[in-house]
């Protein structure tokens, strides 16, 4: 009898064992069949190529414990894929660097990796000078973003700019100007203003740079950071309003002024070695340029009739002045999702967004998620393949293939991303990677 029932207790576990098995094969295979997907849909999407920074993972180091796919904030940046991290997402990776300081044997790195072939970032030395020599690059222009990034290399240039002066110079020249005012112009300044440099800052727009034009209320990740003349930045997250406040705070307090409405033109290195910086409002010589500028430089134009009205906008400051509007939005990034999605949430809007490709591409996995649900909803329509031919009194003309639409159109926001500066500084003698020699040489030559 005893014989029985052990067979039986066999027999029993042994069925649950190939059920447990079964159904454990069957997740994994599921669990792959949606991986696969991903990597397919970041292929055919571009989201598989970095943009800025990213994780560098040496796959000889690395355990597979996951422990850095758990830790990034980003949806689908990184991923184990036989056993291994990978990057998925590549593009939706802004540096935050978790993963980092996630791994427990050191198996990746959050850089920017081979620059061979990346035409988008200058080539900068260790302390982040250019191939122009006095003229440094700071902030995302130089491929890494986020605020504490920016702010970090902002102070440390200007600490270097410092070093390298001569201590005898004569003060009737700048020792350094300081072009473009948001996050890393902001410390670059304030870091001048402490070690007691002769500078300026100029700015085409105001205090704030890229921050300023943030939608209102908008939270912005900062991570614990020390910012010259005021100390450490402790708070993980600020409002856009708490930042723009703290920082002409900190500019009024110290007495340092911004020269807002200057546009940057260009540069050339003189034969007396000061540096000719060309702007909007003419000539500055100084010893040692910082720039600043960011990468997204001006923002990008249609070129359709009716362009220039004054209900055509390129940035959404404030989604509460709208409501009850029939409002058009032109753009298929980040930042045209967002306005839609802020607009389709005052009362009464009517939103039409329209993308010239014919899907989206780059966007944050959150904010597609979003922008489905409202499609859905019928909050949100979505014009792929489109393009804006004109822009009327109280519509715009918007092509579909051979057909052409009016849609009404109380205000339109142009939100299709700016026109980069690096033609501007290739000329003025910037190599970018991948670029052998840069587009034209120093002007130095050429005086």
């Amino acid at each position: 009898m005893d014989g029985y029932l052990v067979l039986g207790v066999s027999v029993f576990l042994g069925t649950v064992f190939a059920v447990l098995g079964l159904w454990h094969r069957s997740i994994q295979e599921t669990e792959e069949e949606s991986l696969a997907e991903e990597l397919r849909e970041a292929e055919a999407t571009g989201t598989n190529q970095a943009l800025t920074q990213h994780p560098q993972i040496d796959i000889n180091r690395c355990l597979g414990c996951g422990s850095c796919v758990q830790a990034c904030p980003e949806q689908g940046v990184l991923a184990l894929v036989e056993g291994k991290a990978r990057l998925v997402h590549a593009a939706h990776c802004v540096g935050h660097g978790c993963c980092e300081t996630a791994c427990p044997v050191g198996a990746l790195k959050v850089g920017l990796g081979d620059l061979s072939n990346r035409t988008d970032i200058p080539v900068l030395n260790a302390e982040r000078e250019t191939s122009v020599p006095g003229v440094y690059i700071v902030g995302e222009l130089g491929g890494i973003g986020l605020i504490r990034h920016a702010i970090a290399q902002g102070a440390a240039v200007v600490e270097t700019i410092a070093r390298r002066l001569e201590p005898n110079r004569s003060r009737d020249i700048l020792d350094v100007l300081i072009v473009g005012c948001g996050p890393s112009g902001i410390a670059s300044s304030l870091r001048a203003h402490e070690l007691g440099l002769r500078f300026e800052v100029i700015d085409q727009d105001d205090l704030g740079g890229a921050v300023r034009k943030y939608p209102r209320n908008k939270m912005t990740l900062t991570q614990p950071v020390d910012l010259p003349l005021y100390g450490r930045m402790k708070r993980t997250q600020y409002s856009k309003e708490e930042l723009i406040a703290l920082w002409e705070n900190i500019f009024d307090e110290a007495g340092i002024g911004v020269r807002t409405g200057v546009k940057f033109n260009g540069l050339h290195l003189r034969e007396d070695g000061l540096l000719e910086v060309e702007t909007n409002e003419g000539k500055e010589l100084c010893r040692q340029c910082v720039l600043a500028l960011g990468r997204r430089g001006t923002p990008r134009k249609l070129g359709v009739p009716g362009e220039e009205s004054e209900r055509v906008l390129y940035q959404l400051i404030d989604a509460t002045d709208y409501s009850g509007k029939n409002l058009v939005v032109v753009g298929g990034g980040d930042s045209a999702i967002e306005a839609a999605l802020a607009l389709a949430a005052q009362p009464g809007n009517r939103i039409v967004l329209s993308y010239r490709r014919n899907a989206f591409f780059r966007i944050k996995p959150r904010n597609r998620d979003r922008l489905d649900l409202l499609v859905g909803e019928g909050r949100i329509s979505v014009l792929l393949n489109s393009e804006v031919r004109s822009i009327d009194a109280h519509a715009c003309r918007i092509a579909i293939g051979s057909e052409e639409h009016s849609v009404p159109a109380d205000y339109v926001f142009i939100l299709a991303g700016g026109e980069p500066p690096y033609p501007l500084l290739q000329r003025s003698g910037v190599a970018f990677g991948g670029v052998e020699e840069p587009m034209a040489a120093s002007l130095k030559e050429a005086s």
